[in-house]
């Protein structure tokens, strides 16, 4: 192992650790957050409805947040810059309490307040979700989010550095903004959401395989509703992942969810039971085992790898 990819490994593994323990800094203070407004603005701009006009500006976006990195790790060095960028990307923290506080919601018999939380998390329309629909939406959000605020931005810090978890943080967030099938970004937006779709693929993949790792009784399973299932799911990566979260969690995610711009069928992934408030806990716990368990594993390997670069130099 190379020392670029072993201080990658480290640096990122060590991120994954801050947002764990310290979580997201405020809105105020965050360099996403200011990325999202910055390409807002740059919009007025850039905008026109045609493709051209919109791969444009994402390599704007993405090659500016590139260089950024580029920078920091110039005066950092390589594993204190992926560090720090992998903190500023991942957003387990946020995930698992909004989570916990869309199931607590419903525990108190707020379901109403359920709702409205819930609208963080996800795009429908949550007006007259169940308590167990709400359930399926707050799993399939922690299931896809697994990958998109988490493990992608750890695979690319560990290959790339800081210049290669901000560049995926930045096409993932321009894809949250524009990658929507609305008249306005039907052209536009289209080269965000493939971007976005290509640089998740591989992490997409990995970590549902890590849901099979972390869950080996279920293993045989998660195999069966990826192969069955997945292809069901509009998005390419966000069905891989759900079909192994439904699987291992041995539930029944997908189906019908009504949107401001229609409804859309997102097939049935898993042949479990229909999701409970309980499920919520099972999911966030699920998702914290499977981003750690490829820092852990790796971050092992380097260790070993050092041991035998000692042991080979005396």
């Amino acid at each position: 192992m190379s020392s670029a990819i072993t201080g990658s490994v480290v640096g990122a593994s060590a991120g994954l650790a801050i947002d764990r323990l310290v979580g997201e800094p405020p809105d105020s203070v965050h360099p996403v957050v200011w990325f999202g407004r910055a390409m807002t603005r740059l919009e007025e701009t850039t905008y026109a409805n045609r493709r051209i006009q919109g791969a444009g500006h994402v390599l704007i976006g993405v090659g500016a947040a590139a260089a950024i990195g580029a920078l920091v790790e110039r005066l950092l060095g390589r594993a204190p810059a992926a560090a720090l960028a992998t903190a500023l990307c991942v957003a387990g923290s946020m995930l698992d309490d909004e989570a916990t506080a869309v199931a607590s919601l419903v525990r108190s018999g707020d379901v109403d307040g359920a709702r409205r939380r819930l609208r963080s998390l996800v795009g429908r329309d949550t007006d007259e979700l169940d308590e167990s629909e709400i359930s399926r939406a707050v799993i399939e959000s922690v299931a896809e989010n697994t990958v998109d605020a988490v493990t992608a931005s750890w695979w690319w810090a560990s290959l790339g550095g800081a210049p290669a978890a901000l560049a995926h943080r930045a096409s993932n967030t321009l894809d949250a903004m524009g990658g929507h099938r609305t008249e306005r970004y039907a052209r536009f937006g289209w080269a965000s959401a493939r971007l976005d779709d290509v640089l998740a693929y591989v992490p997409a993949r990995l970590t549902a395989l890590t849901v099979a790792v972390v869950r080996p009784p279920r293993a045989a399973a998660i195999a069966r509703s990826i192969r069955r299932d997945a292809g069901r799911h509009p998005s390419p990566n966000g069905g891989v992942v759900e079909a192994a979260f439904a699987a291992a969690l041995d539930v029944r995610l997908g189906g019908t969810n009504r949107y401001a711009g229609g409804v859309e069928d997102r097939g049935t992934l898993g042949a479990g039971r229909a999701p409970r408030v309980d499920d919520i806990d099972r999911a966030i716990r699920l998702r914290r085992q499977v981003s750690a368990a490829p820092a852990l594993a790796a971050a092992g390997l380097v260790v070993v790898t050092q041991l035998r670069k000692s042991v080979a130099g005396c």
